[in-house]
């Protein structure tokens, strides 16, 4: 069945006009207001529940000295789901319509809350800890759900707008939640009974929310269900790491999770012993820290236009380091005088100093996730999707848990909380110089992102020609020396580039060519094997269902004209007969990067913003391929704009 049935190919908003326009499309906004509601739910009873172990301990029956530890098992106890039951719910999640399990899934929220009112107004600690141990259950089933559902209601190139609303949504819900639950316990006498309230109507206000999320088929509906939770998650984790990709995008996703744990966990000892703030303090931190991933999310989803632009990904991860380690030697602002409110906070000479950084970090963080969510769901296998998303969720906790343990061992060695975050800033960098070195197409798509941003207003035309799965070859007229950078920016998934083998030869770019498994290629009278073994790589890679991507011409235009196709690629389709998709650079001549007579200050400013299009064909069948055919249509698609 296909996963893609739900999609409306009609519609033409979301990353066409902007992301907030997705959240007036039945398709998301009521998807995003269940989310949104269950999140804000989650953590208003998480916060009143941390306030009532801190403060009404000894009507609990629970010695004082003993808080911290509560909550710490507390917060364990709401994770733990997530290794017990994340198999089982990404099996769920693919073998049942996924709105209807989604709305069985807010009606146990409303038992559960109806619980947790009972278990809130009698105060009995056992069946406080159920609660939170039955939330977490509701988030692990609802987890696989939660990515999965995005790709079969929306088109690929809403995905990262819709990625960057579900991020912004569910850090402001958790900033939002964790201050009015903090709020409404506090108040005299009648506290417990106002969160009791509030966390029923708000489980009922997501059920109704629910009801409005349109179907979504079942991805395997015959799916044998397994019961054997660590084989299936086994099971599950080695499936991901099938799509080499998908796995580092889902290890970059649970080290990101690592790393805002990891500094959400410090902010309240970080204040009250560096900086000398109360609980308001606190809270104005974790709110920095929620609105800056919200932002960085949103600008993720500007600068990403309509694809899953990965390249800001090595840039977010850039960001975290820099703002952690500047974090990490700011000065400490306390005063003997004793604990100050957020207002005298702010006063005080380094305060704005330490609430920008913060808000870098998470910015960062916005710019880091996003597109790895979004990597995920469209290089996914479609009929696993949930339970990769299952697998997910398990990696997550168990990065989440690692990030605490962490933390303890660095601070009883006698770390202070501020060296913290200089330890985590290098641990980052180790991590990320790591993912990259395995995928560098991270880097690559940076270095696209920037030239395309700083030289070219490129405009894209036709992406949804590129098949998202199985071998095609795309040819395309070369004009520039970054025409590869440029036409896989724009690709919807990686192709792998034939390239002339003295430019994959060269020192400094060789080793980067190399890992993403770029094919160097020469003429027959510079190097008759090297071209036989690139004809025989370009053919296991086609026999791999890869995406390869070639320039006919063989060389670069030396008068913005389209040179002659030469005959290799009637010869590679010969023996893998696969589809061939059209592509046209248009606009390229004369930019910085192209053969065209001048230096550089000649043509500047002429250089910087042109107005480019790469224009993509229908894929034409192996039978139609002809150099003749093809260059024909590739100057169609190219026009007079050369």
């Amino acid at each position: 069945m296909s996963t893609d049935s739900n999609i409306d190919s009609s519609d033409t908003g979301g990353a066409h006009s902007s992301a907030w326009g997705l959240l007036k499309r039945r398709k998301f906004g009521a998807f995003f207001s269940t989310q949104f509601l269950g999140a804000f739910n989650d953590n208003v009873f998480k916060s009143a529940l941390i306030g009532l172990f801190t403060y009404q301990l000894v009507s609990l029956g629970v010695a004082e000295q003993h808080s911290q530890s509560l909550i710490n098992i507390a917060g364990g106890l709401f994770i733990l789901p997530f290794f017990l039951l994340s198999a089982i719910a990404g099996q769920v999640a693919e073998k049942y319509e996924k709105a209807l399990l989604i709305r069985q899934i807010k009606n146990y929220e409303i038992g559960v809350m109806l619980l947790g009112t009972v278990a809130l107004l009698s105060q009995q600690l056992w069946l406080l800890l159920c609660v939170l141990f039955l939330m977490g259950t509701q988030s692990a089933f609802f987890g696989p759900l939660k990515y999965s559902i995005l790709p079969q209601h929306l088109r690929n190139d809403q995905l990262t707008g819709a990625n960057a609303l579900v991020e912004m949504g569910t850090f402001l819900a958790i900033v939002l939640g964790v201050t009015a639950g903090g709020l409404l316990s506090a108040i005299p006498d009648i506290g417990t009974t106002v969160v009791a309230v509030i966390t029923v109507l708000l489980a009922i206000a997501g059920r109704v929310s629910s009801s409005y999320i349109p179907p979504a088929d079942a991805t395997a509906p015959a799916l044998k269900m397994s019961w054997n939770v660590p084989r299936e998650s086994w099971r599950i984790l080695r499936h991901a790491r099938q799509n080499r990709s998908v796995f580092l995008a889902i290890m970059g996703v649970s080290w990101f999770w690592f790393f805002g744990i990891f500094v959400l966990n410090q902010v309240p000892s970080y204040v009250s012993q560096s900086l000398g703030g109360n609980q308001y303090v606190v809270t104005t931190l974790m709110a920095t820290f929620s609105v800056g991933i919200g932002l960085g999310s949103m600008l993720c989803a500007r600068w990403s236009g309509r694809s899953v632009e990965i390249g800001l990904v090595p840039l977010g991860a850039f960001g975290m380091t820099v703002f952690s380690l500047h974090l990490g030697f700011a000065p400490v602002v306390a005063e003997p005088s004793g604990l100050v409110g957020a207002g005298e906070f702010i006063r005080r000479p380094g305060s704005i100093r330490i609430l920008l950084d913060l808000l870098g970090i998470a910015m960062s963080g916005g710019l880091y996730i996003v597109p790895l969510y979004s990597m995920i769901q469209t290089r996914g296998d479609r009929n696993h999707l949930s339970r990769t998303f299952a697998g997910l969720n398990i990696m997550n906790s168990f990065f989440m848990i690692a990030a605490t343990i962490t933390a303890l061992l660095l601070i009883k060695s006698g770390l202070a909380i501020s060296q913290l975050f200089i330890v985590l800033a290098l641990m980052h960098v180790a991590v990320a110089l790591f993912i990259f070195f395995l995928v560098p197409e991270f880097f690559l798509r940076l270095v696209a992102w920037v030239l395309v941003r700083v030289f070219y207003r490129l405009k894209e035309t036709g992406l949804h020609n590129i098949p998202l799965e199985g071998a095609a070859v795309m040819v395309c007229n070369h004009v520039g020396y970054v025409d590869a950078l440029i036409v896989g920016s724009c690709s919807r998934r990686p192709p792998r580039f034939v390239m002339y083998h003295k430019i994959y030869y060269s020192k400094l770019m060789n080793p980067v060519f190399k890992t993403s498994k770029t094919i160097p290629i020469a003429p027959a009278r510079e190097d008759p094997a090297l071209l036989e073994a690139a004809y025989e790589e370009i053919h296991q890679a086609l026999n791999n269902g890869e995406l390869v991507c070639i320039f006919p011409e063989g060389m670069l235009t030396r008068d913005g004209e389209m040179g002659e196709f030469k005959s290799g690629i009637e010869r590679i389709i010969e023996r893998n007969p696969v589809p061939v998709v059209p592509v046209a650079l248009r606009g390229f001549w004369g930019s910085l990067f192209s053969r065209q007579p001048g230096g550089f200050w000649k043509r500047f400013p002429g250089v910087l913003f042109k107005p480019v299009e790469v224009v993509v064909g229908p894929a034409i069948k192996p039978s139609e391929v002809s150099k003749e055919h093809l260059h024909e249509l590739v100057s169609e698609l190219r026009g007079a704009n050369g």
